[in-house]
């Protein structure tokens, strides 16, 4: 069962949502619009290896914007933490900003139950795109889980800013 925005911000005022700066105006009929953060990383590894911690740079996005290369990749964040101990957060790319040739991929889209943190984005530009922070990139929506919770503990918790991977970790 997914809620509706009304719904969402009931829950939001009641603690059962954790949205970090929550704007009223960002609510929708059945989700929650997203921010894009200020920062983004750039891997400098010329070979991304899994079983490794990769290097990578982080760059601030200038209030005037930053041009992503066409074909380039980049890891950005929500402004926002989000998360829920009651809810299941689902993350969604925002259909206008895929119209302008930016494919933004969720690290999970599916946010596991008691994961509160920011959003890592995936960016991939298809074309020259300027991007800001602030930037509407994404919408979350949360659904009502059926069954026991078990709040995640994962090595992603708490994350504030982009992410790079940590599979390195499971090795």
């Amino acid at each position: 069962m997914i809620l509706t925005g009304n719904k969402i911000k009931k829950e939001v005022k009641k603690g059962n949502i954790i949205i970090g700066d929550f704007d009223i105006e960002n609510i929708s009929t059945n989700s929650y619009d997203i921010c894009l953060g200020n920062k983004i990383i750039k891997y400098t590894d010329d070979i991304l290896d899994p079983k490794k911690e990769n290097k990578y740079e982080e760059i601030i996005i200038p209030e005037d914007g930053l041009v992503l290369e066409k074909g380039s990749f980049r890891l950005g964040s929500s402004n926002e933490i989000i998360g829920s101990t009651k809810y299941v957060p689902i993350i969604h790319a925002r259909s206008g900003i895929a119209r302008l040739g930016l494919f933004v991929h969720v690290t999970a889209d599916l946010i596991d139950i008691g994961s509160i943190g920011k959003i890592t984005f995936q960016l991939h530009a298809t074309v020259p795109i300027k991007i800001y922070p602030g930037l509407k990139i994404a919408q979350v929506s949360f659904w009502k889980p059926k069954g026991k919770i078990i709040l995640y503990e994962g090595k992603y918790q708490g994350s504030d800013g982009p992410v790079t991977s940590k599979t390195y970790l499971d090795y």
